[in-house]
C-alpha cells in the first residue's frame, strides 16, 4: 500500500495534525449537540460553578461523554492494529472476530442472572472474562485441522462465535423483560450515558495496554512477515500471540463494559493510518490511537444530528460508515 506521507518529517507533521484533529473533535463534542454551548460557558463550568443547567450538562454529560469516546476509540483502533498484524488479515478486528460479542454476552448473562444489582467493577471483569474466553476459543478452534491457523479460518470462526453469542444475547433478553430493558440500548453501542468515574476506573487498565502495545511495535513488524520469517529472526511467536491476545482482551473487554459493542473502528482506522504512513507499526499504531479517538468523537457528534430531536447510538453510526468503508476496500482490491 502506497503511503500518502513519505518521510519521517512528514509523518511527524501528520501526527501533529492528527492531534489537532483530536483536540478539535473533543472540543466540538463538548460544545455541540441538541443543546449547544459557547467556549466561555464550558470554561465557566469548571471555574465558577453555579449549578445551572448548562454547567450540569457540561460536567455530568458532555465532558464524560467526550473522554469516554476518545478512550474507547483509541482502544478499539489499537486492538484492530494488533489483530491485523498477528493474523495478517486486513479484516481482523474485535468486532469481526467476535471478541466484542463475547464480552457483550458475558455482561448480558450477568444482567440476566443478577438484574441491576451489580457494580461497575463486576461489569468490567465480566467484560474481560467474556472477551478472554472468546478470544481463546477462536484461536484454539482456528488452529484445529489441516494447515493450522489461517486468516480465513479465523474470520469464519470469529463470525460463527459472534453469531452464536448474539443468539444467546437475544435468548436472554427474550426470556427476561428486565434484561431486555437493561441491555437493548447498551447493545447498540452508546456513549450517551457515560459515567466519568467508570471511565477513570478503566483508565489505568487501558493505559497499561496502550504502553505495552507501543513496546510491541517492532515485534509486530516482524510478525507481519509471516511465522517462518519471524521465527528465523528470533521472534517468539507463541509469546507474542499471548501478549497480543491479553492486550486486545483488556482493550476490547473494557470498551464493551463502558459503552457496549461498537464495531468497525478496528477495521477502518488501521487502514487509514497505513494509507497515510505505510506499514511500519512504529507509526501505524500511534497514528491509529489518535485517529481512533478522533474518529469516535466525530462519529458520536454525527449521531446527535442524524435524526431531528433524537440521538442515534454511536454504534449505529460506526456500522453505517464501516459498511461503506469495507465496500470501498473491496472495490480498490486492497484485501488481496
Amino acid at each position: 500500500m502506497n503511503s500518502l506521507l513519505f518521510s519521517n518529517k512528514r509523518k511527524a507533521i501528520g501526527f501533529v495534525a492528527a492531534w489537532l484533529l483530536l483536540i478539535a473533535a473533543a472540543a466540538a463534542s463538548v460544545l455541540f449537540g441538541l443543546r449547544s454551548f459557547d467556549l466561555a460557558t464550558v470554561i465557566g463550568a469548571y471555574t465558577t460553578f453555579t449549578g445551572s443547567d448548562e454547567q450540569l450538562i457540561i460536567r455530568t454529560s458532555r465532558v464524560p461523554r467526550a473522554l469516554t469516546a476518545a478512550v474507547i476509540g483509541c482502544s478499539l483502533a489499537i486492538s484492530g492494529v494488533l489483530l491485523q498484524a498477528m493474523t495478517r488479515n486486513p479484516l481482523a478486528s474485535p468486532s469481526i472476530l467476535g471478541v466484542n460479542a463475547g464480552a457483550a454476552l458475558a455482561i448480558v448473562a450477568m444482567l440476566y442472572g443478577y438484574g441491576a444489582v451489580f457494580s461497575f467493577t463486576e461489569l468490567m471483569w465480566f467484560g474481560f472474562i467474556g472477551a478472554g474466553i472468546t478470544a481463546c476459543l477462536i484461536f484454539i478452534i482456528a488452529m484445529i485441522g489441516t494447515g493450522g491457523m489461517t486468516p480465513l479460518k479465523l474470520i469464519l470462526t470469529g463470525s460463527a462465535l459472534a453469531s452464536f453469542a448474539s443468539s444467546l444475547n437475544s435468548l436472554f433478553m427474550l426470556i427476561s423483560n428486565e434484561t431486555l430493558e437493561s441491555a437493548l440500548y447498551w447493545l447498540t453501542g452508546s456513549v450517551s450515558n457515560s459515567n466519568l468515574n467508570h471511565t477513570l476506573q478503566m483508565l489505568p487498565y487501558f493505559s497499561l495496554a496502550w504502553v505495552v502495545s507501543l513496546f510491541m511495535c517492532r515485534s509486530l513488524n516482524i510478525m507481519a512477515m509471516g511465522d517462518d520469517v519471524a521465527t528465523g529472526l528470533g521472534q517468539r511467536m507463541a509469546w507474542m500471540r499471548v501478549a497480543t491476545i491479553v492486550v486486545v482482551v483488556i482493550l476490547a473487554g473494557g470498551s464493551v463494559a463502558l459503552a457496549g459493542p461498537i464495531g468497525f473502528i478496528g477495521i477502518m482506522v488501521p487502514h487509514i493510518s497505513r494509507w497515510l504512513v505505510g506499514n511500519d507499526h512504529r507509526w501505524v499504531l500511534p497514528y491509529s490511537a489518535v485517529l481512533g479517538a478522533a474518529f469516535l468523537l466525530l462519529a458520536d457528534l454525527l449521531s446527535r444530528f442524524m435524526l431531528p430531536s433524537k440521538e442515534v447510538p454511536v454504534g449505529v453510526t460506526t456500522a453505517i460508515l464501516g459498511v461503506f468503508f469495507v465496500v470501498v476496500l473491496v472495490r480498490r482490491k486492497t484485501l488481496a
